[in-house]
């Protein structure tokens, strides 16, 4: 790793040149650089120069459909262009009259049609052609909606755990969530001057800096270079950890009293991502460091983002994540540095516990006696195939709801706080168009997988469109060893970035190569324990007949109630890891 060094005002310097992303921030105009113009050019339907990387900070990612790229090049035309858009959305709640504008854009002016809802809490149009882009934007933000900061190195979309059911908790988590959010956000005016003409933004009114004076009057929080890499933030309600707390950089842990919120309890440095062969990356589960009373949640939040803008890394992107700028100074140190910013000390740690994960599938009925249903999203695909009219399903029942929807960060939708009169019109909507369905395993509701292939660039192998059937094979392998009613936690994703989130799985695939994937298994099913590599770059056929074996040994061996990741670790099919920066890439 690199060498490091403290000057006079605290700020971490990392030897070596910055890397290329700190000078294009700094030399952006505060994230503007030359999109609008580039906006105009009509020889390519990309970004050219700079303009790739700071549209990210917009919310897009610019892709190309990868299944049709030698043809075109054969035909020496151009990768067919196309953005990706991440919509922020704290919390995932949405109305339905939102969504019914969200299902006509996806309809009328996306390549493919569908609506995918992510693992980060919201919705992602993919296929927008350049021309739509701008108009993308001013459709969003008619409906109260915008993409700021879902991308690039700032704090992105803020989840908070999908509560339906202690619905006075859930109102208060939801709403620190968006007040993190905000808080956080970039205060440049350059959304609204290259998307809406100028346009004030809805969701930018109040995020005056709490804690002390601010280096960048522009940027009082961010700063012009913004930060060294992405952040990602979580509110959790326990017992429930449907959102994954040890794979966000700054996570709040709801403590309740009598069903009322009176505080959190803060962790930190939590990430998932790592680089295949370098050793210096690796995933690692997030740190305690205290109790945190409302009062102070702002200013904590902000003084974890501002440690981190000042001591991260700049040089190595690779090295540049939270997790990293703790390995690096220390735990205490860090704390202690939030502490002094924030001008409080925390409390001691509350207890707390998770014991499950993931999303209830169907009806909850909440304290408040209101309804509601979880539907399984496959992948978070909304999409009409031909037996399955997902997406008009979802339309249908948003034409008559008069509650909420509710994304989740497992890719489903939550139909939300539904009267006792319309839950049974709702019901038969969903069951008419595949939405709820009784054949749906327990394996297969846990199970998640990155977009991966054909439009991610970074993929090396695939992920959703290789999922349902590598869980149709396991499902097979669960009823042949008499498990079919239990549950593994199973993850695909295309490469090791951790879209997906695998290295919180019990059994990870990642990919490697087409058709080829790293191998890792151990993770638990609450989500706090790693998965350990069990072996690296194998087919799929070597996948499946490792499992299978693995499955009938968990079948016949287990403890009572013993989840399959434990038993790995029992049965020393791996060792467990403890200490990620020398566990994660040790020989097992």
């Amino acid at each position: 790793m690199s060498q490091h060094k403290f000057t006079e005002d605290d700020r971490l310097v990392v030897d070596g040149p910055l890397s290329d992303n700190e000078r294009l921030k700094e030399q952006s105009d505060y994230l503007r650089g030359g999109i609008a113009d580039d906006l105009q050019d009509g020889l390519t339907g990309g970004f050219r120069g700079d303009n790739f990387q700071l549209i990210r900070f917009h919310g897009m990612y610019e892709q190309d459909d990868r299944d049709i790229r030698a043809a075109r090049l054969e035909k020496k035309l151009e990768p067919k262009k196309n953005v990706m858009l991440r919509c922020r959305l704290p919390g995932g709640i949405i109305t339905p009259k939102q969504w019914l504008g969200i299902d006509e854009f996806a309809t009328q002016h996306t390549d493919y049609g569908s609506i995918r809802i992510t693992n980060r809490q919201t919705f992602q149009f993919h296929g927008v052609l350049k021309d739509d882009i701008k108009p993308m934007h001013q459709w969003l933000h008619q409906l109260g909606l915008d993409s700021l900061a879902t991308a690039g190195d700032v704090n992105r979309n803020v989840l908070c755990t999908s509560n339906p059911v202690e619905s006075e908790l859930h109102q208060e988590a939801h709403e620190w969530a968006k007040k993190i959010s905000e808080h956080l956000l970039p205060k440049t005016n350059a959304y609204a001057d290259i998307w809406l003409d100028g346009e004030k933004l809805f969701s930018t009114e109040h995020s005056k800096p709490t804690t002390r004076e601010a280096k960048d009057p522009n940027e009082p929080i961010l700063g012009k270079s913004y930060l060294p890499r992405k952040f990602k933030t979580a509110v959790v309600i326990p017992p429930h950890n449907d959102v994954d707390i040890h794979a966000n950089d700054m996570s709040f842990v709801a403590i309740g009293d009598n069903g009322k919120l009176i505080g959190f309890n803060l962790l930190v440095g939590g990430g998932l991502s790592f680089e295949h062969g370098n050793t210096n990356t690796f995933p690692e589960l997030a740190y305690e460091v205290g109790f945190v009373k409302l009062d102070d949640v702002l200013k904590v939040a902000e003084s974890v983002v501002t440690t981190q803008r000042d001591w991260g890394n700049r040089s190595d992107r690779k090295n540049a994540k939270t997790r990293y700028t703790i390995q690096r100074v220390g735990l205490e140190r860090f704390i202690a540095e939030v502490e002094k910013r924030a001008g409080i000390t925390f409390g001691e740690l509350r207890p707390y516990e998770f014991t499950s994960r993931g999303d209830r599938i169907g009806w909850v009925e909440g304290l408040d006696k209101k309804w509601h249903l979880t539907l399984f999203i496959e992948n978070g695909r909304l999409i009409d195939y031909p037996d399955r009219p997902l997406k008009t399903g979802v339309r249908k029942i948003a034409e008559i709801h008069t509650g909420d929807f509710r994304l989740t960060a497992n890719q489903n939708i939550i139909v939300a706080n539904v009267s006792a009169a319309q839950k049974e019109t709702i019901e038969a909507i969903a069951r008419e168009h595949a939405l709820l369905l009784d054949s749906v395993t327990p394996l297969r509701k846990q199970a998640m997988a990155c977009v991966s292939l054909p439009t991610c660039p970074l993929a090396m192998a695939e992920a959703e469109r290789y999922l349902p059937s590598f869980i149709d094979t396991l499902d097979g392998i669960m009823a042949k060893h008499g498990v079919a009613d239990e549950t593994i936690i199973t993850r695909v994703t295309g490469c090791p970035n951790g879209c997906g989130r695998a290295m919180l799985a019990e059994i990870a695939l990642v990919g490697k190569a087409p058709g080829r994937y790293n191998l890792h298994v151990g993770g638990n099913l609450i989500g706090t324990r790693i998965p350990k590599l069990y072996k690296e770059n194998i087919s799929t056929d070597d996948i499946i007949e490792i499992i299978d074996g693995w499955v009938k040994d968990w079948s016949e061996q287990r403890l009572d109630n013993e989840c399959f990741g434990d038993f790995a670790i029992r049965r020393e099919i791996v060792k467990p890891v403890i200490n990620s920066a020398k566990d994660f890439w040790a020989v097992n």
